[in-house]
């Protein structure tokens, strides 16, 4: 490190997180795409699909259970490389599937190995940024989602009509080592990283009281600790409320406009990129405006508080989806409570930063993270009830609309809860 000009460098990492968290969306999102198509290979009922989405999920909680305290002891660029070679390897094994149990096992193997991305992805923005700054990271490398989610309906149903669904599979799962080149060539923690000067390297510390070393041992976190922190439990109530409403926008949106519009999906569906499109917006601008409201000078954790509260009003407009009478309608709104989401995202992540000293950052990332995914356990079982209950009386759209009256409520909800378990929330020091 040299003492001239600040570097910027951590806007690079953050770019390599933007392309990590693209490819771990893209992954999970093609057999959403794919559906219509497995519907009739393997004779799935909704409730078979929930069963896959459910293995996905559970696979998914306890790969964030476990994913978050590995990173905090092997470190970001260890662990994150692990993470992608399970998951990549996982998402091609598609390929070769021959029953629905055996999509149920190499859905658990994606989603174990996914699960690594979120834990490690905070805590390369906790090493790398100081507080004031990090909404706005988490908001770019969280568009990523966004963009995988854009990419998934633009790609699947090309690769689908010319080479068939095991090819989809294969194609978009080889991507991810691609991107571990990169990571491998481009990447290391700040204190070891010869492309930043001292300059840098002291404004990415500048919030933390203490003076930091490159040399500085790291003490580790004592993992069960966490769980008897009330702050460990904001995190973990906002995730279980909400992370579900997002596995339902991803697993299921393609199959409601396919089934209440009669969408193509072995078409590019316009209506899909235009709604993940808008939750790019959403997750940097979410990510914006709680680092704008501390450039005002309003305190952090309230700055959170109060983008967090106007993100959950503008998901309750979702309710009147029942109402629309055209496909554009039912866009415009989902539109806005799917970027509104990624927006409340890229905010409860940074809160777990903001919190929490960056030595147990993976380690809370990765409760509440098991937290939203145990959510998505039980969501997608109740999803696939309703909606079978609903074709069976004829009426797929009236088990729609009851999804989405839940989705309205959830984040409000979700908001209160945290609002009272902290009302004044404070750094943990450990």
């Amino acid at each position: 490190m040299t003492d001239t000009k600040k570097t910027n460098y951590r806007w690079v990492v953050v770019v390599l997180l933007f392309f990590a968290t693209t490819i771990n969306y893209l992954d999970r999102q093609v057999i959403g795409f794919l559906k219509p198509e497995l519907e009739k290979q393997f004779s799935w009922t909704e409730t078979d699909y929930s069963h896959i989405v459910m293995g996905f999920s559970a696979a998914y909680a306890l790969g964030l259970l476990a994913f978050g305290g590995i990173i905090d002891k092997i470190g970001t660029k260890l662990g994150y490389t692990i993470s992608l070679i399970v998951w990549s390897i996982a998402a091609m094994l598609h390929a070769i599937v021959k029953s629905t149990f055996g999509f149920v096992a190499v859905r658990a193997a994606l989603g174990l190995g996914e699960a690594g991305n979120f834990p490690a992805a905070i805590k390369v923005v906790a090493e790398w940024f100081p507080k004031k700054e990090r909404a706005l990271a988490t908001g770019i490398f969280n568009s990523g989602a966004n963009i995988g989610a854009v990419l998934a309906p633009a790609m699947v149903p090309w690769i689908l009509g010319i080479y068939g669904w095991q090819m989809a599979f294969i194609i978009t799962g080889a991507i991810g080592f691609i991107w571990l080149i990169f990571w491998w060539i481009f990447y290391e923690i700040p204190a070891k990283h010869k492309k930043i000067n001292v300059a840098e390297f002291d404004h990415i510390h500048s919030d933390i009281e203490a003076p930091i070393t490159a040399n500085a041992p790291e003490e580790k976190v004592k993992w069960g600790q966490l769980f008897g922190i009330r702050q460990t439990w904001v995190f973990v109530v906002g995730k279980f409320l909400t992370d579900p409403m997002w596995y339902f926008f991803l697993f299921w949106l393609p199959s409601y406009f396919s089934s209440t519009f009669n969408l193509d999906l072995k078409k590019p569906t316009l209506p899909l990129i235009l709604i993940y499109t808008a939750t790019t917006i959403g997750s940097i601008g979410g990510g914006y405006l709680s680092s704008w409201f501390i450039k005002r000078g309003m305190p952090i954790f309230k700055a959170r508080k109060t983008a967090m509260l106007i993100f959950a009003l503008c998901v309750v407009p979702i309710f009147a989806a029942r109402y629309a009478t055209n496909i554009w309608q039912a866009v415009g709104l989902i539109s806005l409570a799917a970027a509104a989401h990624q927006a409340w995202s890229a905010n409860i992540f940074t809160t777990a930063s903001d919190i929490f000293p960056k030595r147990a950052v993976s380690s809370v990332v990765g409760i509440g993270g098991m937290a939203g995914s145990v959510g998505g356990i039980a969501f997608p079982f109740f999803i696939g009830w309703i909606l079978d209950s609903a074709k069976a009386a004829g009426n797929v759209t009236g088990g729609y609309n009851i999804l989405f009256i839940i989705c309205a409520c959830a984040y409000l909800l979700a908001w209160l809860i945290m609002h009272l378990l902290t009302p004044r929330m404070k750094v943990v020091k450990l």
